[in-house]
């Protein structure tokens, strides 16, 4: 197999584009990194387009392993080690990236029997967008809605910390966030809204209907419109002298309750 050694080439070329959400958008593609992540998408099925790998990958543990499930099932291209870490955006890149499809997904793939929707106003950080797209797919939610002017969920930060959940739910980026909020509404789900003040102990909602349920934006929380045509406002009862918890932390203390009241039906 030839062996691609230089920075002209059109994959690598093609991977250091991908950083940019524009080229994301424009190609409808993005890439992932390392054994555990791509091993996971293999498992999950996710429409991979070709896997880059290097030697580095036969020194880690399960790295022969993975290579023997890919190589007769995608296409897949060797690179020197020192050109994967030009190309990688992690200090000690394994040896293996995937590129692979973008999947898009509609309201309807996201109501489910009893729907637990999890709706992100303008959400920014990339490690609090990965945390709760992992915590929601770790405690059961049906789907997740990103409003526009959130932090776009395939750049690189954000599916390295999903830690493979990405994979697991589907996520609709919407453009118009009261259309979309007051077309679940008009189909029955109850929408909550989470805030600081004025609201009811999630612990005492009723968390076992069908729901959607807002995060804010971290500087600025939900925003005045989204408040006004929300149902319920919810608060996470508080002891100490902080005034309120990471973005991430309050999504998943609230998105288990909503597992804990379920699992009591």
């Amino acid at each position: 197999m030839e062996l691609i050694t230089s920075s002209s080439n059109k994959f690598i070329k093609e991977i250091k584009s991908l950083n940019k959400k524009r080229d994301r958008n424009k190609k409808g593609l993005y890439f992932i990194e390392g054994l555990r992540l791509v091993e996971d998408a293999i498992k999950s099925n996710q429409p991979i387009e070709y896997i880059l790998y290097s030697d580095k990958i036969f020194q880690l543990e399960g790295g022969e392993e993975l290579f023997d499930k890919f190589r007769n099932q995608f296409s897949h291209y060797k690179i020197e080690h020192n050109l994967f870490k030009e190309i990688s955006d992690t200090d000690s890149p394994q040896g293996i990236m995937a590129v692979i499809n973008i999947r898009k997904y509609t309201l309807k793939d996201i109501i489910d029997e009893n729907p637990f929707i999890i709706f992100l106003d303008r959400l920014q950080d990339p490690g609090n967008m990965g945390t709760i797209i992992r915590s929601a797919d770790s405690l059961g939610a049906s789907g997740i809605i990103i409003s526009k002017g959130s932090v776009d969920i395939y750049n690189p930060k954000v599916v390295r910390s999903t830690m493979g959940s990405l994979f697991h739910l589907p996520i609709v980026e919407i453009d118009n966030s009261i259309e979309t909020i007051s077309k679940l509404k008009e189909s029955g789900i109850k929408v909550l809204a989470t805030s600081l003040e004025e609201a009811k102990y999630c612990y005492d909602s009723d968390l076992t209907t069908n729901i959607l349920i807002i995060i804010g934006n971290e500087g600025n929380g939900i925003s005045e419109e989204l408040f006004n045509i929300s149902d319920e406002n919810i608060i996470i009862p508080m002891k100490g002298n902080s005034e309120s918890l990471n973005v991430a932390m309050a999504s998943s203390i609230i998105m288990y309750e909503v597992l804990r009241q379920r699992k009591n039906i």
